[in-house]
């Protein structure tokens, strides 16, 4: 219930839906600001396309797969009867996927838009709907769609002499039918190259490695024929083929890979039951080597938890999805092997194990923080200070900013450090824009006043799509006995918080649980006290004496302090 001055209305409990990582971390699609919005380079199919064809678009940049869902991305018939289909993203080639559930019509003509909608990774959207049209073939052709992206990509030269080749499908292929017959690489004068083929969990991304290092400086022709079927016993209608060059001398073998962030992090207490474990390596990975053999997760007892494992786009994160939720109050151990390899053949130096433990009950989803949930603090341009600001708890970062000032006078309670343009403030500024894109994404909720002053709200999502500030007194967020519970505010423009004001907790409700997405900058109030986790399109601004207990997490922009108290909750 939702208390507004001397008026109370209900709302309706919302159920968050769980982050494709749960409750932990998760890939961190990455693009760069452009100074126009975002546009569709290509789509498919053309006039002619068999009757059992995907739809795409690909885009000039990395999108947030969140704003590209069937809503947003439909295919309509004659009279605009809307095709029923799924949509999915592949963020490894930027290309929006509507798979119809059944064969289109034949000689029939259809029509696909994509909406305004869609937005990129810093939240421009595209500037008009974007609408194609395309003819089907007059019979039923039947056959599968080729690959949507290969590596090495096509023309690419100056490729290592130990590299893996992968090509990614948009649908489940029959792996019986990818084999070294029919997946091909081979050399001058069509001089195969012997190798292995092997394939992931969905079915649908398959990598040959050659037994033995490329030959330097050559041209390589890699091929996938006609025998390649899908799960329904669909051919691709003709060869894929694409090329290659590798590099004119021996690329150094680099270091072995390394794990260098894992969510759950390790030690963590109170993860939901229904949380997806990931682990993210410093270096693509063959993606072949890493399965449930080499990714392994396990409570006390010889068995193991029965899931599946797959591999981001970039080859760098896998993610462990179980079976089933974990058990509850439960230790869990997972466990990545010397048998994971990066693309040159190197696998861990030893095992990388990890423990966590779930919560004691089951628990709403939460919020994918990632390595950002270490942090009291990340800024996007510059992080300063004025005067005794206390950060304790968690670190302090930058990335990919100029400058932290103004510590000392500040203070670091130790062990919490400061990490300035790093490898760990890259990551969790990475970590920060996937929890940004979650949070901005969530669909649904109810209406959130501009004015907060002497509300009572519980947990839930709720939204606002202007300006939202706390002019006076408190704002209550009541847990209502559950210590799991979850508020999420969705604040499109500016949240500003008046001097010597207090965000309160009740019914158990923690810091921690609480997010407030901002569209664009947050600032706190002289000797206000605010609980919760910030995540901000641009700058945080705590004014003097103003109290966090959470995180001001910046995209893009300052994170800026003056006297105040910062506690990770």
């Amino acid at each position: 219930m939702l208390t507004y001055r001397n008026h109370t209305i209900g709302f309706t409990t919302l159920l968050l839906l769980a982050f494709a990582t749960g409750c932990g971390d998760s890939d961190k699609a990455t693009g760069t600001r452009g100074l126009t919005a975002p546009n569709v380079l290509s789509s498919a199919p053309a006039d002619g396309a068999c009757p059992n064809t995907i739809v795409t678009a690909t885009f000039s940049e990395a999108m947030n797969a969140s704003t590209i869902d069937g809503s947003d991305f439909t295919v309509v018939g004659p009279g605009g009867a809307p095709v029923a289909g799924a949509v999915t993203y592949d963020d490894s080639s930027n290309t929006a996927i509507f798979i119809p559930e059944d064969n289109l019509g034949v000689s029939t003509s259809y029509t696909a838009t994509i909406t305004t909608r869609a937005a990129d990774l810093f939240g421009y959207h595209l500037a008009s709907d974007f609408t194609w049209t395309f003819t089907t073939a007059p019979v039923n052709c039947r056959s599968a769609s080729p690959p949507i992206s290969v590596t090495p990509p096509d023309n690419s030269t100056g490729i290592c002499q130990f590299s893996v080749v992968a090509a990614i499908f948009p649908q489940a292929m029959n792996p019986a039918t990818l084999n070294p017959a029919t997946f091909t690489v081979t050399g001058p004068g069509g001089v195969p190259v012997a190798g292995t083929v092997a394939h992931d969990t969905t079915n649908k991304i398959f990598t040959f490695t050659p037994a033995a290092d490329l030959a330097l400086n050559t041209v390589y022709t890699v091929t996938i024929t006609s025998g390649a079927q899908d799960a329904f016993g669909n051919a691709l209608a003709s060869n894929f083929v694409w090329t290659f060059t590798t590099a004119a001398s021996a690329c150094a073998a680099g270091s072995p890979p390394t794990v260098i962030s894992v969510s759950p992090p390790s030690g963590a207490s109170g993860v939901c039951p229904n949380t997806v474990v990931t682990a993210t390596f410093s270096e693509a990975m063959n993606r072949a080597t890493v399965n449930t053999t080499t990714f392994k997760l396990a409570a006390p007892g010889p068995t193991p938890v029965a899931g599946a494992v797959i591999m981001d786009g970039t080859a760098k994160v896998a993610e462990f999805t179980p079976s089933a939720n974990l058990a509850v109050n439960t230790l869990y151990t997972a466990t990545i092997t010397t048998g994971a390899q990066d693309q040159g053949g190197s696998g861990l130096v030893s095992n990388f194990v990890w423990s966590f433990t779930t919560a004691a009950q089951s628990c709403q989803a939460g919020v994918p923080l990632g390595s950002a949930a270490t942090f009291d603090a990340v800024g996007g341009s510059t992080v300063t200070n004025t005067g005794p600001t206390t950060i304790a708890g968690g670190d302090l970062g930058l990335s990919p900013g100029s400058a932290i000032t103004g510590f000392p006078p500040g203070t670091m309670i130790p062990p919490a450090k400061i990490h300035k343009t790093d490898t760990t403030a890259a990551q969790a500024q990475l970590d920060v824009t996937v929890a940004y894109n979650y949070l901005a994404g969530l669909q649904g909720g109810a209406v959130l006043p501009g004015d907060l002053s002497g509300l009572t709200f519980a947990p839930g999502l709720y939204k606002n799509s202007s300006t939202v500030k706390l002019s006076a007194g408190n704002v209550t967020l009541d847990g209502q006995g559950n210590a799991n519970a979850v508020f999420i505010f969705q604040i499109a423009s500016t949240l500003t918080t008046l001097g010597s004001t207090h965000v309160v907790l009740a019914g158990n409700a923690q810091a921690k649980n609480v997010y407030w997405q901002v569209g664009s900058s947050a600032t706190l109030g002289t000797n206000s006290f605010f609980k919760g986790t910030i995540v901000a399109l641009q700058s945080i601004t705590l004014d003097t004496g103003a109290n966090l207990q959470g995180r001001a997490l910046a995209r893009n922009g300052a994170v800026t302090f003056d006297s105040n108290t910062v506690v990770i909750p």
